[in-house]
């Protein structure tokens, strides 16, 4: 189980669920900023999203900057992050905006039932994908909607897959059966991210070459996986606003080419 305290009641504040709520929708508290890859990602994401998710997980919150945005939307949510830095991070960015746990998904309590299940650039990081939609299928409430992203295209798999701990990529053919497999119905499935995402990609990959050729390799896959959330990600606010301002223009860009591209969104629903 779960060891970790939600971060407003570590913080020992007042449980107020009407003040909490008025928190987690206020426009006015700044958004932790995304890199320009997660900002074609969110595009498509906060489309295929429910209007109002309900009470909603997100399994591999990474540092919480998705978390922080579908927060706005939830009536409650709970993130969950394994890697200890990413959980840190991700403490400080939702802070006060629901409840966020240094665990693995199945650890939680077997009993709890969301109504919205997301889980953003994880599933190709889990070797047994299908047990992983299993489970995940199991923790939804009758009618509860899957909302995922991987990388797609198993022949564009290369060093930054390496380097992040990648088992593999995913054809859009490919993730509709295997949802369809592990018991989910009503399938959507998206591509993302042209024409940028070929040029970010290919400018990841070589950078991901030159880390793996420093020694990255040597790491087992575990251990890239625990440190894929913090990959080649901005650290100054000038590098922020910067790569906010520049990913304006590319979303707009990404547009006018829907449904292609190097990136993969899907939603599916548990029958109930």
């Amino acid at each position: 189980m779960c060891t970790e305290l939600p971060q407003r009641l570590e913080a020992g504040a007042a449980v107020d669920p009407q003040f909490d709520r008025a928190h987690e929708t206020s426009p006015s508290r700044p958004l932790p900023p995304l890199t320009a890859n997660a900002s074609l990602r969110w595009d498509v994401v906060q489309r295929l999203l429910p209007a109002d998710p309900g009470r909603v997980l997100e399994i591999g919150c990474g540092r919480g900057t998705v978390a922080a945005r579908i927060a706005r939307r939830a009536s409650h949510l709970v993130a969950v992050e394994p890697d200890k830095t990413s959980f840190a991070l991700a403490k400080a960015n939702l802070a006060g905006l629901g409840e966020v746990h240094n665990c693995m998904s199945f650890e939680l309590d077997p009993d709890e039932r969301f109504d919205t299940i997301c889980a953003f650039e994880v599933l190709e990081h889990i070797a047994d994908d299908q047990a992983a939609l299993t489970e995940w299928r199991a923790k939804l409430k009758p009618g509860g909607q899957l909302v995922l992203s991987v990388p797609a295209w198993q022949e564009r798999f290369a060093e930054l897959d390496e380097l992040a701990g990648h088992f593999r990529r995913y054809d859009p053919a490919q993730m509709e059966a295997l949802l369809h497999e592990a018991g989910f119905t009503d399938i959507t499935v998206e591509l993302y991210g042209f024409p940028a995402g070929h040029v970010l990609e290919a400018i990841r990959n070589a950078l991901a070459k030159r880390s793996l050729a420093a020694g990255a390799h040597m790491l087992d896959i575990v251990e890239r996986t625990a440190g894929s959330g913090r990959l080649l990600q901005p650290g100054k606010d000038w590098m922020n606003d910067l790569i906010a301002l520049a990913a304006r223009p590319l979303v707009w860009l990404q547009r006018l080419f829907p449904n292609r591209g190097v990136g993969l969104v899907a939603r599916a629903r548990k029958p109930g």
